[in-house]
């Protein structure tokens, strides 16, 4: 049942309906190429003629009401992908003419108070209905759209472990005859020169095309997990990488654990050291830090895990930059293939462990976290 205010406030906005719609379409915000700008008027006069109608109707009703407009318009300012700011500003800027139509209806404030109190009951739940579902929309779209892009990615991954394993086990045949012959020549004419660096360059290039082959998992067919001791293993890699240590007169110092023993694919983990102190001494040269040091060091974190940590004192890398090193194609090179820290991490994480990066002023460290197959003994320190 209507008191007299209400049924004079009902009579005075359905003979000024036309006048406020309007002037609420002339001051809204619209996006010209907004696909439902035509249909903006029609969900206002909807919304509108709910307000209108709310004392015919029970609460449950007219939440009802409410939230069917709310979600349909809501959809349509999902598909115009409009800026919800927008939108609920043009949702208040209504409010506001209705109110300023109010003070024209020549009634008190105070008999206008449960009208007012319903007005803003139907605004807000409106708001509430449509911005929930507006952003429920939105998420689910970034979530199909990631889905998307993370197949997209995998699947250009495995493409790209298929062509390399095709292509890189070719071109390994004839650069395996070329190492061949070349120790043929060292057997055959000791003092020739270049021999070393030929063998070396070799060697490089051999490393090279091992990373991109431990992105198909075909070379880990009749490959067999073994136990290896992981000092030795590191005296292999920085053997190997003496060339480019010398070059760029880097200091490599080892605070070194008695030997650990791991289990798995030591050629795998050898390739992980390497990529990690290849990069810290191009890093180191490239910056031209004054004293460039790299320091390796390992310990028992627990009694099951190993910690080996590879620090050097280059410049920091950004925490923007530090989220995506491990990321497969990127890189900060101009010749990079941005593929050496990802094949470290799928190699690593392989193993059942972790690899990290922590980078300040003038230290950054890579710590590898492995399984530990026996305690260590003593300390060992050396300056390579």
């Amino acid at each position: 049942m209507f008191t007299g205010e209400q049924t004079d406030l009902i009579a005075f906005f359905n003979q000024n309906k036309e006048k406020l719609v309007q002037e609420w379409e002339d001051a809204i915000v619209i996006n010209h190429g907004d696909p439902f700008k035509l249909k903006i008027r029609e969900n206002g006069v909807a919304l509108l003629n709910v307000l209108l109608t709310m004392h015919l109707r029970s609460k449950k009703e007219l939440v009802d009401m409410i939230e069917n407009i709310a979600i349909e318009v809501s959809e349509e300012r999902v598909l115009a992908d409009i800026n919800i700011g927008d939108f609920v500003y043009n949702v208040n800027l209504g409010r506001t003419i209705l109110y300023s139509y109010l003070s024209k209806t020549g009634m008190s404030w105070s008999d206008m108070q449960e009208s007012i109190n319903m007005i803003n009951f139907c605004f807000d739940k409106f708001l509430y209905f449509a911005v929930s579902h507006f952003s429920e929309a939105k998420n689910k779209i970034i979530e199909e759209k990631t889905m998307f892009i993370d197949s997209t990615h995998q699947d250009r991954l495995t493409l790209l472990g298929q062509m390399t394993s095709s292509f890189i086990h070719e071109f390994r045949n004839p650069l395996t005859s070329v190492q061949g012959f070349i120790q043929l020549l060292k057997a055959d004419f000791p003092n020739m020169r270049y021999l070393d660096i030929i063998s070396s360059e070799l060697d490089q290039l051999n490393f090279r095309i091992s990373q991109f082959l431990l992105l198909s998992k075909k070379e880990l067919i009749g490959k067999e997990k073994v136990q290896f001791g992981l000092n030795t293993l590191i005296d292999e890699v920085l053997n190997f990488l003496y060339p480019s240590i010398l070059d760029g007169k880097v200091k490599i110092k080892k605070d070194l654990s008695e030997d650990f023993t791991l289990n798995g694919y030591a050629d795998e983990i050898r390739q992980v050291f390497i990529n990690i102190i290849f990069n810290a001494i191009d890093v180191l040269n490239h910056h031209g830090v004054p004293t460039p040091t790299i320091e390796i060091s390992s310990c028992l974190e627990n009694t099951e895990q190993i910690k080996i940590s590879i620090t050097n004192n280059g410049p920091v890398i950004p925490a923007e930059l530090r989220k995506t090193i491990f990321e497969p194609f990127f890189t900060t090179k101009k010749l990079g293939t941005g593929l050496g820290l990802f094949v470290c991490k799928e190699i690593i994480e392989k193993h059942k462990g972790n690899l990290t990066c922590d980078s300040a002023l003038d230290k950054t460290t890579f710590s590898i976290y492995l399984p530990a197959v026996l305690a260590p003994a003593g300390l060992n320190e050396t300056i390579f």
